[in-house]
């Protein structure tokens, strides 16, 4: 590309040269001879007048006051009479070298004024090579700013491929460089939104992927602990049906979680909030997580208002008491509490125990992404907001110590029903 600039610009500019230089040589030219030309016809009238002043005074020619005053010419004087009187003043040029002027009077005097044309084209060939000299430096000057030019464009392009082979080879950083040059820096502002782009989806890939084993490490907890109830009543027929059908629950519920991970990967989660029973999803959490309160000595306790209903999805409001009871599980202590309530704004599901709670500087972070404060994974309450928030609601630290968490819910309405039924607009 630079080769090409060079030549391009190179091209131009001596187009540019031939087409100015070459009629500025030729005017040039012209004009210096014109100028001798019409130096030697004002030479030869003034002569004549000097001529006829002298001979109104009765004065005869002075040759050599003549000869000062016409240097370089070669000068021829006739005054009437018979014969004529002549009067011949410098060197006569060579034959075909010459300019003449002449110019004669009413009384009889003629003077001609000649002088050697190779004076007059020495002064042209000095024009001349001015002018070659300035084209030349033009050329000069045309092919520097082509270099200069050719490495302001052709080093940020190279600075460009480096940066969209880098994307390529997965280093998604925007490097923020500008050129000063309007096409180029738009081409860059282009690369560093795509990087911005593809260092998003690697950033969700991360924690999907993330975020998958930690969701589904929950389950499966349930599912061992159901297993070890059937191994622990492999002698009661009873029990082991029962807990056969409890860890049947739970695989299923694995599954429903491996469809909302999904789901939530690809961004449709609003798409699945419905009005749903508030009370059969607490239940079944306290039916799956009291076993494991039983055997660590705690209680885990239903209370509040009954018969509520609000909008959200089964699996998702599932998957965040489920992380609820398991973060009293191991950072809590004394019994659980899971107590629902309503309002004109909100249904409110209210998980508490008497253990420690949270210290001051741990609540105001106890969301953020890889915080923990007894040695977990620093996820559970982060994707819990999550889910929380795609179900259009929220959920809040309202009390440190002892800690209690509260889950904010839309109410069922009307609208919100029929919003629900005809589907996202």
């Amino acid at each position: 590309m630079r080769r090409r600039l060079l030549t391009s610009t190179l091209v131009v500019a001596v187009i540019a040269v031939l087409l100015l230089g070459v009629p500025l040589g030729v005017v040039v030219s012209r004009l210096i001879v014109d100028e001798a030309g019409q130096a030697l016809q004002a030479d030869a009238r003034r002569l004549l007048s000097e001529v006829e002043y002298a001979r109104i005074h009765h004065k005869g020619i002075n040759t050599q006051q003549v000869a000062r005053n016409y240097p370089d010419r070669y000068i021829q004087i006739y005054v009437g009479g018979t014969p004529p009187e002549a009067t011949i003043v410098g060197t006569e040029p060579p034959p075909g070298r010459r300019m003449t002027s002449d110019a004669h009077s009413e009384s009889g005097v003629w003077v001609q004024v000649s002088r050697d044309r190779g004076e007059v084209e020495q002064d042209v060939r000095a024009r001349l090579l001015l002018i070659v000299a300035l084209a030349a430096a033009a050329l000069a000057v045309a092919v520097g700013l082509a270099i200069v030019q050719s490495r302001r464009l052709t080093l940020p392009l190279r600075d460009l491929a480096m940066i969209a082979e880098r994307l390529g080879s997965g280093d998604a950083r925007p490097s923020k460089h500008r050129y000063g040059i309007q096409e180029l820096d738009r081409v860059a502002e282009v690369l560093d939104r795509s990087a911005a782009r593809i260092s998003d989806l690697l950033n969700r890939e991360r924690e999907f992927a993330t975020d998958a084993s930690h969701q589904l490490r929950t389950p499966l907890t349930g599912l061992t602990m159901r297993l070890e109830e059937i191994v622990a009543a492999a002698d009661q027929p009873a029990v082991v049906r029962e807990e056969g059908e409890a860890a049947i629950v739970q695989a299923e519920r694995l599954t429903k979680v491996i469809d909302e991970l999904l789901a939530a990967a690809r961004r449709q989660r609003h798409a699945q909030v419905e009005p749903i029973d508030i009370d059969s999803v607490l239940i079944q959490q306290v039916t799956e997580w009291e076993p494991a309160f039983r055997r660590a000595g705690r209680k885990l306790l239903l209370d509040g208002e009954r018969g509520l209903r609000a909008m959200a999805s089964p699996g998702g409001l599932g998957q965040v008491i489920s992380s609820l009871l398991e973060n009293s599980l191991q950072h809590g202590g004394g019994p659980v509490v899971v107590a629902t309530s309503n309002n004109d704004k909100s249904v409110v599901i209210e998980v508490s125990d008497e253990g420690p709670g949270i210290s001051d500087e741990l609540a105001s972070r106890v969301f953020e992404r890889n915080v923990s404060g007894g040695g977990g994974t620093g996820l559970g309450l982060t994707l819990a907001r999550a889910l929380t928030a795609a179900d259009g609601g929220r959920l809040e630290l309202i009390r440190p110590r002892p800690a209690a968490f509260a889950i904010f819910l839309l109410p069922v309405t009307e609208e919100s029903h029929n919003r629900v039924v005809s589907g996202p607009a």
